[in-house]
């Protein structure tokens, strides 16, 4: 009775197992508690077989043995099975396992896709693609919220010099440390962008009207003018170089990413032209957007 008991509890709590590992324990804890079952049936059916052979048993006692061995056939049949079923169990798990970790692997590997089809391979930086989706989302809030974006677009100074001069691996070293710097001064809510060969773009989102574009132009400006040490063709160069920067400002210079961009292309040009570091696209405007 007390063995029924416990092979009724664990066959209860298997019932309803939490998980494939759960059920192969499960399973297990009764397999065991089977065989302990078929040892106690065969060492019962054994001290009955040693009575009969004493004569000491009562009547109908080779009826009642007959019906125990029957059990313990059963019981063993049991422990079998339950062998077969832990067997595929265990094959279960360990199959689910090799595609769980196949997903993570699969999983891991199209992010990093993804992550490269949105990001500048030299730099690091948002490509074209990214910026112009952080962009559009950019003007979407500014809509709803009635704010302003402002667009910095970003030209280096003769920086062909140092292609020439030093090497395009001196220039590739150049164009990360821009990146960096450019990293280091700005906002984590706003974006810089390598926009093609020594070209970036800034957006600057949340923008207020007493928000300064001027001292975040000069901010970058100044950490992009400060000396650059670069390991070139085996000498160790300390070189500045200095950049352009031209403003726009969403809505007053353009509705849409291209208007808004060309602007501010067109600013850096002038600013080249007037070497004034930083030009706005509507100079008659108040720099204070």
């Amino acid at each position: 009775m007390l063995i029924k008991t416990e092979l009724s509890a664990v066959q209860a709590d298997a019932e309803a197992p939490e998980s494939l590992p759960n059920a192969l324990v499960q399973n297990e804890q009764a397999k065991i508690l089977v065989d302990e079952s078929a040892e106690q049936l065969s060492s019962i059916n054994a001290g009955i077989r040693q009575d009969l052979l004493n004569q000491n048993s009562p009547p109908n006692i080779e009826d009642t043995l007959d019906a125990s061995e029957a059990v313990e056939v059963k019981v063993l049949d049991a422990s079998e099975k339950l062998s077969v079923v832990n067997l595929a169990l265990k094959d279960e798990i360990d199959n689910r396992h090799a595609l769980e970790d196949e997903l993570a692997t699969v999983t891991e590997q199209a992010r990093a896709d993804i992550d490269a089809a949105l990001h500048d391979p030299l730099t690091g930086l948002p490509n074209r693609a990214l910026f112009y989706d952080r962009l559009q989302h950019a003007f979407q809030h500014a809509i709803r919220h009635g704010g302003y974006l402002a667009l910095l677009f970003m030209d280096l100074d003769d920086f062909k010099i140092i292609n020439d001069t030093c090497g395009h691996d001196a220039g590739d070293s150049v164009l990360q440390m821009v990146a960096d710097r450019l990293r280091e001064s700005i906002r984590g809510g706003d974006t810089a962008s390598r926009y093609g060969g020594d070209e970036f773009i800034v957006l600057i989102t949340e923008v207020r009207e007493d928000t300064n574009i001027s001292l975040i132009a000069e901010k970058i400006i100044k950490k992009i003018g400060e000396p650059f040490l670069i390991g070139a063709r085996d000498l160790n160069l300390n070189r500045s170089i200095a950049a352009s920067i031209g403003i726009s400002i969403f809505p007053k210079d353009g509705a849409d990413a291209e208007t808004l961009v060309k602007s501010a292309d067109t600013a850096m040009y002038e600013a080249k032209r007037n070497k004034s570091n930083y030009f706005f696209a509507q100079q008659s405007r108040p720099e204070r957007c």
